[in-house]
């Protein structure tokens, strides 16, 4: 088995069960949770119509323009996965399209996240199959390799390990890693419900926003009184 041309074996995951409890999640409250200091960079966006995505890591790094090591993933897939692509963000070639996410579909993934370009847009705005990606192009790709398939990748300094929880909404892309999932899910559910009391608040014109004052003149702001 030689660099390069590698296909291992995820030795854990996430359990289905937390999966579903971050599926009803934003993204947004996950990453605040984490200190804000964990992103897949602001180019990866939802090519799809609409619909969150939650699921577990099953990685791929292939060179750029390049998919065969994708059309092997998609074989060893399970349902629920999510096939994560280091590419390189290279927009040169389309990585994937309408016939192989047809497939992912058939096979019960919870979607694809691509650091690189698509193609068949117009398919993929019409499905609430989650696809993110960099980009879209019409020019295909090679199958000639290298890559490597269950290896750590990186995306924008967002590390992913093979097992890892990915979540995704209209905000963006985001990892979990494994051995932090139940500290993450339980600071994240507290966030959300904070959030929906300031919401209430808000919209019963009861919100408390004297915090800002308190701040700025904490930071010797003039101009207050």
């Amino acid at each position: 088995m030689s660099v390069g041309f590698r296909i291992l074996n995820r030795q854990r995951k996430v359990a289905t069960e937390i999966v579903e409890r971050f599926a009803r999640l934003p993204v947004a409250n996950v990453s605040d949770s984490m200190s804000r200091l964990t992103a897949a960079g602001a180019r990866l966006r939802p090519m799809h119509q609409a619909g969150g995505m939650s699921g577990v890591a099953l990685t791929v790094k292939t060179r750029p323009g390049d998919n065969l090591m994708i059309h092997k993933a998609m074989a060893m897939a399970e349902p629920g996965d999510v096939i994560v692509v280091d590419a390189g963000g290279d927009l040169t070639n389309a990585l994937i399209g309408e016939m192989m996410l047809t497939r992912m579909i058939k096979g019960g993934l919870a979607g694809i996240a691509i650091d690189g370009a698509v193609r068949d847009a117009g398919f993929i705005r019409g499905q609430n199959f989650p696809v993110f990606a960099a980009g879209v192009t019409h020019r295909g790709p090679y199958k000639n390799g290298p890559g490597e398939i269950n290896v750590p990748i990186a995306i924008d300094g967002m590390v992913i390990q093979p097992g890892d929880l990915i979540i995704g909404d209209d905000d963006g892309l985001l990892c979990v890693p494994f051995d932090d999932v139940d500290e993450v899910l339980k600071a994240a559910n507290s966030k959300y419900q904070a959030e929906q009391k300031q919401i209430e608040n808000i919209k019963a014109g009861t919100h408390d926003s004297t915090w800002v004052d308190k701040t700025l003149r904490e930071l010797n702001c003039g101009g207050l009184d």
